[in-house]
């Protein structure tokens, strides 16, 4: 019987997330901001917003990541693209990388927000510094660009995408800032929808529910704490355009996060078993 029911609820899922209308032409001279574009997840996105005909304006910290990625755009059939190294950690910084949109583009059919400042794993990461860094990159700055291209985006309809995590809707052990700063975003995108929703204001919030990121600075961050695999950056790229493009209201990839995320709602005090399940706990991954 459980077999069946999961099979069942399979099927569902596997049937709700192809058939969602993504027209692919519907991206082409599109103007896209996107975030956190140099490496992972983002650098895939992108790859794929260059070869679908998108103009882009991509950031990221490390200048030298960009220029390859802008190369490789190019080489992919963009026809504009432009970047901006910027540190979302400085306060001052998103107003310089929205205004630089702005002016390249002239306005702004997606804003895509992607950047990720990711603290190690354990006990360390609970101080109050690192948790400081982490809400103004991972929260705050979220804030401060959606704040910025609202109106634009409101004078195209255009869409707002939020790549966040798991971690987001399903709290885990030695994450706290990060779970922190990932839940505040949720909570944040999911209030301004029905604020936009009560004003008559057509623009769409997508939220994308990933897994461990394909990223370096992601993977050593919780190298010998967690089991869990990163997801294929490309794969997950796609699923987060594809739900961008059609206006969906959530993305999940894999897409058996969103049956784990409705199933916390079931049982939402996991034992402490389940847990160790997906960790791997030694004294000096926690210390």
């Amino acid at each position: 019987m459980k077999v069946l029911l999961l099979t069942g609820l399979g099927a569902l899922f596997f049937a709700y997330y192809w058939d969602d209308n993504f027209d692919p032409a519907s991206l082409r001279g599109a103007r896209v901001l996107l975030t956190g574009a140099s490496a992972g997840v983002g650098e895939e996105l992108a790859y794929h917003y260059a070869r679908l005909g998108s103009h882009l304006v991509l950031t990221a910290h490390t200048e030298a990541l960009l220029q390859k990625v802008v190369g490789n755009c190019r080489k992919l059939g963009a026809p504009k693209v432009f970047y901006i190294a910027a540190d979302m950690a400085s306060p001052e910084v998103p107003e310089r990388v929205v205004q630089f949109a702005l002016d390249k583009l002239g306005g702004l059919d997606y804003l895509v927000l992607n950047h990720l400042g990711a603290a190690p794993a354990g006990t360390q990461a609970r101080s109050a510094q690192a948790t400081r860094w982490l809400l103004q990159v991972n929260f705050i700055s979220y804030v401060q660009l959606t704040s910025l291209a609202l109106p634009s985006l409101t004078d195209s309809e255009g869409s707002l995408v939020v790549v966040s995590s798991l971690l987001g809707r399903v709290p885990t052990s030695f994450s706290s800032p990060y779970s922190a700063a990932k839940f505040a975003l949720d909570s944040f995108f999911g209030s301004l929808r029905r604020e936009l929703d009560v004003q008559d204001v057509n623009v769409a919030i997508t939220m994308c529910v990933l897994g461990l990121r394909d990223h370096a600075s992601v993977a050593e961050g919780v190298r010998g704490v967690t089991r869990a695999k990163a997801a294929p950056g490309p794969k997950a790229a796609l699923a987060v355009i594809r739900g961008g493009a059609t206006r969906a209201s959530g993305v999940f990839y894999p897409w058996r996060f969103h049956l784990l995320c409705l199933l916390r709602g079931w049982l939402p005090h996991p034992r402490a078993w389940f847990i160790r399940q997906e960790l791997n706990i030694t004294a000096s991954a926690v210390a």
